[in-house]
């Protein structure tokens, strides 16, 4: 899995767990199952854009694109 795709899900596992989530909360508010969560929060797997953007909407944050600085 790419280095900056193990950082957001860094990223999404912190805010979840800051908001006192769990795994199945977020899985339901999301409408996605736990295993999902799962899977993608113990990295063995490259999520899926969909995936990202209704785990991150469960999470009242956004998802931006930003330019590498050179």
């Amino acid at each position: 899995m790419p280095e900056n795709c193990t950082a957001v899900i860094d990223q999404l596992i912190a805010e979840r767990r800051r908001q006192g989530k769990t795994q199945r909360q977020l899985a339901q508010e999301a409408q996605l199952t736990q295993s999902v969560i799962a899977r993608l929060e113990s990295k063995k797997a490259t999520p899926q854009l969909d995936t990202l953007l209704k785990i991150v909407a469960a999470l009242g944050c956004d998802l931006k694109v930003v330019p590498l600085a050179k």
